[in-house]
């Protein structure tokens, strides 16, 4: 079988296609030319075929949702809570990145358990199975790799992030620039990094970059260039070792469309703000406008149980700018294993993020909604104003708690409300578009 970027190019509109570009209300011939450009993506996977749904160029920037075990908590019960939790709360894509306890069992009932596309990261099960077996992760041996890349392919991933862009020229630029204030923060990086250097040898996802591709391409799984350098401290962000990375990932992009395979590009991790837009501006001049998974970005470093905020108001700028899918943060980063609330919390703070975002990136056609509520609070239209709502159960919720005594206004100004007084002075002043 195809991928569906073999098959826009041969002109074929896919049912994938034609679901995304009717959900984005847009024409399926544009978004055909999009996935054949390599600047839309459509996870997918020919065993589990999934809800369809588009990332990239001229859509809405979509929401990624993390969960899964550690080695201090491992609850199968809790993760498949979590997923449908994260589904629930408006998740795009779900990633499933276990590395505690049966790793096979997690990854099945997880995607068994929700619609959405699901990813995941081969090289956390690898070296879990690599200790397990040898006592030693650094004892990995490749050939277990690939195969298990194969087999998280078979059980239905969607998307996978993969750490093809670490290579022996990255770590030299890490160590030649002084390594870091925040250290190395990627799991699967770190993993690598570590198994190079033990080894002596190079990364065998970049050496034999074509062998990873034709796995996925075999399934129609998005490759997502795993972001492995990438910055754990905003003073770290846009280093050698980081760009050095993102350079090679855009590189592997290119050559990865060109092989067949749908493509997406991560990263940046922390990043203050006024980098958001020069660090979007670089991936997608170097990847040929390949889409960017952003990972957060949290734009602060000293606010620990809020980072779900941080990361939303890095995930807006990054929105506005032109990412394409956010990695939300729970306000559980940098501190646990987040819980099932902390992942509704995070997927909605990113879903606002990204709302925003969209706003100023699509002006013309992302504001409507915007006005149609300032109308319905003008004229105290509650009822219209839960259904514009991003979150209207929560909204109607709050209002339920503290009824007012006049049930046109709220308790925050109760008979003091402006809009009420306002639309008695201006009533008839109202004309047109207006109304």
């Amino acid at each position: 079988m195809l991928t569906q970027i073999e098959y826009a190019r041969q002109g074929v509109v896919t049912p994938q296609m034609a679901v995304v570009a009717e959900n984005e209300n847009l024409s399926a011939e544009y978004v055909r030319q999009m996935v054949a450009e390599g600047k839309v993506v459509i996870p997918w996977n020919h065993n589990r075929q999934p809800k369809a749904v588009g990332i990239g160029k001229g859509l809405r920037t979509k929401v990624n949702a993390s969960i899964g075990t550690s080695s201090d908590i491992v609850d199968y019960d809790a993760e498949v809570r979590k997923a449908r939790a994260a589904e629930a709360a408006g998740a795009d894509t779900l990633m499933e990145l276990s590395v505690g306890g049966d790793l096979d069992r997690v990854r099945r009932e997880v995607i068994a358990a929700v619609e959405l596309p699901v990813g995941n990261v081969p090289l956390y099960q690898a070296f879990c199975e690599a200790a397990r077996k040898y006592g030693d992760p650094n004892k990995l041996d490749e050939e277990l790799l690939f195969d298990l890349i194969e087999q998280q392919c078979a059980d239905g991933m969607a998307f996978m992030a993969v750490h093809c862009g670490i290579n022996l020229y990255t770590i030299e630029r890490l160590k030649r620039q002084g390594y870091r204030y925040g250290g190395l923060v990627s799991k699967g990086g770190v993993s690598m990094v570590s198994w190079m250097l033990a080894n002596g040898r190079e990364n065998p996802l970049y050496e034999k970059f074509d062998r990873v591709v034709e796995i996925l391409k075999r399934y129609d799984t998005v490759l997502s260039l795993g972001n492995g350098l990438r910055a754990g401290a905003i003073h770290d962000s846009s280093d050698r070792a980081q760009i050095q990375e993102l350079l090679i990932n855009c590189e592997l992009a290119e050559l990865g469309r060109e092989m067949g395979c749908q493509m997406l590009v991560e990263g940046p991790g922390h990043v203050p703000l006024d980098e958001v837009e020069g660090n979007i501006q670089l991936q997608k001049r170097m990847s040929g406008g390949a889409p960017y998974y952003m990972l957060g970005p949290i734009s602060t470093d000293v606010a620990p149980g809020y980072d779900h905020i941080t990361a939303a108001i890095g995930a807006a700028q990054s929105s506005r700018y032109g990412a394409d899918l956010i990695c939300y943060i729970t306000p559980a980063e940098h501190l646990a294993l987040p819980n099932e609330q902390d992942v509704v919390e995070g997927v909605k703070a990113a879903k606002v993020a990204a709302y925003i975002g969209d706003m100023n990136k699509y002006p013309e056609r992302g504001r409507e909604r915007d006005k149609q509520m300032s109308k319905a609070r003008r004229d105290l239209d509650w009822n219209r104003q839960f259904e514009l709502a991003l979150f209207p159960e929560d909204a109607r919720a709050i209002r339920a708690s503290r009824t007012p005594e006049d049930e046109q206004t709220c308790t925050m100004c109760g008979d003091f409300c402006a809009s009420r007084g306002a639309g008695k002075l201006f009533a008839g002043d109202l004309k047109g578009d207006k109304i």
